[in-house]
Parts: C-alpha cells; sequence; structure tokens
C-alpha cells in the first residue's frame, strides 16, 4: 500500500503532467450524464425497490443550507438568514421530504451513518437540532452503532451546544477551521483566531467526541509557504483525529461574492502544489495516514486502517470505512445514491419546499447507473482510495484506461504488477490528474462537494 508520500515531487514530474495534462483527455468512453427534471416517481420506485430488501443498509447525508454569513472563498449551496422562522419552515419541509421516502422504504433498514453538512448546520439553535434528530430518529431506524456525524462552524460552537450534540448521540465533529493566518482570513472574510480554535477543540474532547476532525484550504489569496506552515504546526500541535485539505476552487458562477476575493493575490498553480506538498509532508511526519485524494488521519484511525487493509470507501458523505447499499440526501441540493440512481435535490429552497408540499420527492436531476457505469465507477473509487487498480476490477471496462495508466510507470507515477496497478508515493500527488476524465462518474460525489463544505 503506497502510503508513504515523498516530500518532493521533482520537477520533471510536474512538467511531464502539465504536459499531457488530463490522462483520459482522449478516452471517449465517459459517457455518464445528468438527466434534468428527473421523474421523481422514478426514484419513488428505486426506493420501493429498496424495501424489497430490508437486509440493505442505508447512509443518510442531511444538507443544512443556512449560515449567518458569507465567507468570500465559499461556492456552496448556502443561504444567509437570520430569520429563525425560515429555518422552521426548512425543518418541516425535511419532515415532509422523510416521510416521503419512508413511505417508501417501510422503515425496515438499518442507518449505519448519518451526517448533517452545510452551510452550517450548527448555526440551528439547540431546540432546531434536538427537532431535527428527533425528526430523523422518528422517520429512520437509528441502531445503538449508527455512526452520527456533524459539521459545525468553531465560532458558533459553545460548550453546551457540544453536550447537546453528545447527548443526542453524535460522535464525530468537524471544525472548518481553513487557516489560522490573520492576513489570509481578512483576504476570505473570515476571522477566527487560534485560541478560538483551541478552545473549541479542547471543549469537544472533554465534551467526549470521539473523533475531531479539522477542513483546511491551500490555495486561499495571502497564503505563503511560510504562513501556510505555521497553521499546519499549530493543527498537528493539537492532534485532531482527522485532517482535510482541500483546495480552494474559484468558481464564480456558483456566487458573485467570490469575486471580492482579488484573484491577483492568489497563489500560482505551482504555489498550489508546494503549498500542497507541505501539507503533506508535515502531516505524514507528524504520524498522519494521506488518505485518497485530500484526507488525513492518524495512523490508529479507522480511516487508515481501512486504506492499509484496501476496504477503504468514499460515498457522497466521505471517506469511509462503512458500507452501506444506499445513500439518502434530504435538503435542498442533497445528492443521494439510492439503487441504480445517482441523484439530487433541487438546490433553490423554495423549490424544493414547493415541491415537497405537494408531496413529491424533490429530485431535480440524475443519472441512471448501468452495470457498466458502476462498474467503471467502482473501479476508480478502489484507485483514489485504496491506491492501486487490480487487473481483474479493470478488465471489461477500464480496459483502455488500464493500458494508458500504465504507461505513466515510466514518470514514476505507477508501478505495473501482475495482476494490477499500484500508484507510487510521487503519484499520489498526481491522483486527481490520473482520474480525471472519469468525473462524470463521481459528479454526484463532486456536487456534494460543490454544495456544502462551507463552514
Amino acid at each position: 500500500m503506497s502510503n508513504v508520500a515523498p516530500t518532493e515531487v521533482s520537477p520533471q514530474q510536474l512538467a511531464r503532467i502539465a504536459e499531457l495534462g488530463p490522462l483520459y483527455a482522449q478516452s471517449t468512453n465517459a459517457s455518464a450524464t445528468w438527466v434534468d427534471r428527473l421523474d421523481s416517481t422514478e426514484y419513488k420506485n428505486a426506493l420501493r425497490n429498496i424495501a424489497q430488501y430490508p437486509d440493505e443498509t442505508l447512509s443518510l447525508y442531511v444538507h443544512i443550507p443556512f449560515c449567518p454569513g458569507r465567507c468570500l472563498y465559499c461556492a456552496c449551496n448556502t443561504t444567509v438568514t437570520h430569520d429563525t422562522a425560515w429555518i422552521d419552515r426548512y425543518l418541516d419541509a425535511i419532515d415532509q421530504e422523510m416521510a416521503l421516502a419512508a413511505e417508501q422504504l417501510r422503515g425496515d433498514h438499518d442507518v449505519l451513518q448519518l451526517h448533517l453538512a452545510g452551510g452550517t448546520p450548527n448555526y440551528l439553535n439547540d431546540s432546531q437540532l434536538t427537532r431535527l434528530t428527533e425528526i430523523i430518529e422518528r422517520r429512520f431506524r437509528i441502531i445503538p452503532d449508527t455512526d452520527l456525524s456533524i459539521e459545525c462552524d468553531p465560532r458558533r460552537t459553545s460548550a453546551g451546544q457540544l453536550d447537546l450534540l453528545h447527548a443526542l448521540g453524535y460522535r464525530r465533529v468537524t471544525f472548518g477551521v481553513q487557516d489560522l493566518d490573520p492576513h489570509v482570513q481578512r483576504a476570505i472574510g473570515r476571522l477566527q483566531s487560534i485560541d478560538l480554535i483551541r478552545d473549541v477543540y479542547a471543549m469537544a474532547r472533554e465534551t467526549g467526541f470521539e473523533a475531531i476532525a479539522f477542513d483546511l484550504i491551500y490555495g486561499l489569496p495571502e497564503q505563503t509557504e511560510a504562513s501556510f506552515q505555521a497553521t499546519l504546526d499549530a493543527i498537528v500541535d493539537l492532534a485532531p483525529d482527522r485532517i482535510a485539505c482541500f483546495g480552494y476552487a474559484r468558481t464564480t458562477a456558483q456566487g458573485t461574492h467570490q469575486f471580492a476575493i482579488d484573484a491577483h493575490r492568489l497563489p500560482s498553480a505551482t504555489e498550489r502544489q508546494a503549498l500542497f506538498h507541505r501539507a503533506v509532508s508535515t502531516l505524514t511526519t507528524a504520524g498522519y495516514a494521506w488518505i485518497g485524494l485530500d484526507a488525513f488521519a492518524l495512523d490508529t484511525d479507522e480511516l487508515a486502517i481501512a486504506q492499509e487493509e484496501g476496504r477503504l470507501r468514499r460515498n457522497c458523505i466521505g471517506y469511509t470505512s462503512i458500507e452501506t447499499d444506499h445513500t439518502l440526501g434530504f435538503g435542498s441540493g442533497a445528492v443521494g445514491d439510492v439503487g441504480e440512481f445517482c441523484v439530487q435535490n433541487e438546490v433553490d429552497i423554495n423549490t424544493w419546499i414547493g415541491r415537497v408540499a405537494n408531496g413529491e420527492l424533490p429530485v431535480a436531476r440524475g443519472h441512471r447507473v448501468g452495470d457498466r457505469d458502476r462498474r467503471r465507477r467502482d473501479a476508480i473509487e478502489h484507485m483514489i482510495c485504496n491506491l492501486e487498480l487490480p487487473a481483474e476490477i479493470a478488465a471489461g471496462c477500464l480496459d483502455d484506461e488500464y493500458a494508458r495508466l500504465s504507461s505513466y510507470a515510466a514518470d514514476g507515477l505507477v508501478q505495473v504488477e501482475p495482476d494490477r496497478l499500484r500508484i507510487t508515493p510521487s503519484g499520489r500527488y498526481f491522483l486527481r490528474t490520473l482520474c480525471s476524465d472519469h468525473g462524470a462518474y463521481f459528479e454526484w460525489d463532486r456536487s456534494r462537494w460543490h454544495f456544502s463544505r462551507s463552514l
């Protein structure tokens, strides 16, 4: 398993990737497309089909799109509001949507994962957080071993709120840190001191959360290698269980507020790569395993163990060692993977509420995943998660791509073995490029990141 990361990537390797561009640019096989205005009856039938198999398990992804303010880097499905009644109305619709889905499923399936994402889920007040959890427990079978997790803005977190979340059953919490340098924070419109982060982290530990994660972003305006190193050093000192390190994507089409970030103050492509290399070097040296594309976990964490054993998975909640048969998304813009469909709900809140009020499952678009589609997607998921592509998994669905991937052995990015390809330590840095042309098969996953992770 290629868990060890080099501290350097040669200039020749960087030039080679830049020269060739996406590995699969010449491929014509990536035909997966989304269909707008997916018939909700098709989705309903998919849920009814699941009901015939009560042993199949579920993951639930609940999207809470509300924030108290707008961070300038955010490209997510969020709504700034200070109207508590508006949030209550949203929870009414969540209850209705879950009732519509549960009616088709007949309530016989264990839920192994529940994740609240945003927006800012902990922007909800205590009564709203309690109500939302009770809605979920009323509509679905939450078992003692269900993995309950929530994303939180540390600026909205208190000891009392953490006590409440723990009492409600949440055992994993992710805090949006992004960067700790004051110059960077001012450039992205998000001020939060290291003292605040330390206090919130300590409170979560004292409360008894089993796993605490931090989100970081590289490629932000005003970031330098020295400033980002200081952020990394401070995070390592706290020793969260997991760290995600995402690259900033300037997608002004998702929100004109991003124009407030001066594009001339952004790091260059080479500087971005150097920032990420610093993250990899610092975190792996500190005892974190590099997970998939952009996540890190302590060597003792279940994600690190799952990757080492070749059983790491990735769904629209994120990397996981928990294998479930279906992922149901609830809320505006939520993404799911149900039966033969990848689906996404209406993004506009009013449209989503209106369809739910009319008794419709509010799916807006989707893709019917055929057998070959699923085999291709599963093969690439395996490569992303477990850093290898067995020939038997690729056979019949990735034959041409397998041959092209093999050609990267000359660049030191893959290692060709008799029965598989392995991603080398250098190849880890280019894993996204190695999978780039198959984005269509992961668009449900990419949509999830566009419509969440704003904390």
